[in-house]
């Protein structure tokens, strides 16, 4: 039976979200200087998808507690098991995603939490990067514009490379970015079987040509040669 609502568990939402968002901003600040612009395009009160580029496992978490308000996300199910990182994914709870398998209930649940008006943070390469260059995006966020209708807001993460606890702990100061874009509409999918995959898969490019946009040169990887800067149409 289809999900149609999302009940988001109310210790999370007004205890343990607003707390692990003013102590980790807190911490991140300590080790690093902040920049957030674009705020100003956040939507406060509407869903939305939020799409961000995805380098190492400090992405989340820094977009979590910076974002202008509370997102629900989407994250590998296997950071639900691991020592450490287990402690705050159950705090701050989510949608576990198992990697490389369509799973149909996952997809339904995520939909739920964008018709029940929660924004939704997704990463579209699927999985860390390791390195500053965007990976070619997955086809899902293409799938849930498709099916829920709603804008994709894309964020360009600067600075959480893999060493940048390294970094911070030497006392070093990486500065850490969140560059926030303007809402934007997808095209609709059109097609049948092969067209369709096709139609969905050129969909979830133009996210990321969005968010290379976004990002410096050296961050934009297989999108180099054909990045959307901030201002150019979207089609």
């Amino acid at each position: 039976m289809p999900v149609t609502e999302y009940h988001l568990a109310w210790w999370r939402h007004w205890l343990a979200r607003p707390v692990l968002r003013v102590v980790l901003r807190a911490v991140f600040r300590s080790l690093a200087p902040v920049t957030i612009t674009g705020r100003e395009n956040v939507p406060h009160g509407h869903p939305y998808i939020l799409a961000i580029n995805h380098v190492s496992l400090f992405d989340p978490p820094f977009v979590g507690v910076f974002w202008p308000e509370q997102v629900e996300a989407m994250g590998a199910a296997e950071v639900w098991s691991r020592p450490g990182q287990n402690i705050l994914a159950r705090l701050w709870g989510g949608i576990p995603v198992h990697r490389g398998e369509y799973d149909r209930a996952m997809f339904e649940t995520v939909l739920a939490i964008l018709r029940t008006g929660y924004p939704l943070l997704i990463a579209p390469e699927g999985e860390r990067s390791h390195a500053p260059g965007l990976q070619v995006a997955k086809p899902g966020i293409a799938y849930l514009a498709e099916q829920s209708g709603l804008p994709v807001i894309p964020a360009g993460i600067v600075g959480t490379t893999d060493d940048f606890w390294k970094r911070a702990k030497k006392g070093e100061r990486p500065p850490l970015e969140m560059r926030i874009g303007k809402p934007f509409l997808l095209p609709p999918v059109e097609g049948r079987g092969e067209a369709r995959r096709e139609s969905r898969q050129h969909n979830a490019d133009l996210v990321m040509r969005v968010i290379a946009g976004l990002l410096p040169e050296n961050y934009r990887g297989a999108y180099l040669d054909t990045v959307l800067f901030p201002g150019s149409e979207v089609h």
